[in-house]
């Protein structure tokens, strides 16, 4: 009998403790969601396009030299200058070393750029299921203080469900935002990457006019 009474309250403890610690999770999930939206904002900001240095650059690189065009991009930041740096840089190898040097610093401005923007997606992916794990705790928690026909059993019930929903709502609220921002960050990479590309074949159309 004693036995069964100390399981029980375990139990207790534990279903209680479970759609809690759920609440918890997801709220610092969310927080650690926001830094990492603040920190690509103003990772963002400091990369911004410098359209004008690199219409400069290709014209001085297409007039002058090399030397020139990297003159112009000397202090530019984004994923644009870096990769039309890089491609300038090593326009003496010839339009082929060239172009295969695109692709690598591409992708590994692709990367720096991503960088964290996983956590945000898995988050919003899986918050919902998070907050479904809660709802069931919470569930299981109304039914088991189902077996109780008094009045203070059936305030337990209602309080559980409650708790229930409220874990639900959480994981949905945490799972929106993450998803559209990740959305938001996906496509600003894609067209930095498109805008990288279109100016390191600018670099490389010239190169192989030259070379004709």
């Amino acid at each position: 009998m004693q036995d069964s009474t100390i399981d029980t309250e375990i139990l207790d403890l534990m279903l209680r403790a479970g759609s809690r610690w759920v609440l918890w999770l997801l709220i610092a999930l969310s927080l650690g969601a926001l830094a990492v939206v603040i920190d690509r904002i103003w990772f963002f900001i400091q990369e911004r396009r410098p359209e004008e240095q690199l219409k400069k650059a290709v014209a001085a690189l297409q007039k002058d030299s090399p030397e020139a065009a990297l003159k112009v991009l000397a202090g530019a930041k984004s994923m644009e200058a870096n990769v039309l740096r890089s491609c300038i840089s090593r326009a003496a190898e010839g339009p082929e070393a060239v172009d295969e040097h695109r692709a690598a610093i591409v992708e590994l401005e692709r990367q720096r750029y991503e960088k964290r923007l996983a956590f945000l997606g898995t988050l919003g992916n899986n918050a919902p299921f998070i907050g479904l794990f809660g709802t069931v705790l919470g569930i299981i928690r109304a039914f088991h203080d189902l077996s109780s026909s008094t009045l203070q059993g059936t305030s337990a019930v209602m309080s559980g469900i409650a708790e229930a929903l409220v874990a639900t709502g959480v994981g949905l609220l945490v799972a929106l935002p993450a998803v559209a921002t990740y959305n938001a960050f996906t496509r600003h990479v894609e067209a930095s990457a498109n805008a990288a590309d279109a100016a390191a074949h600018e670099v490389l159309a010239f190169l192989k006019k030259k070379a004709t």
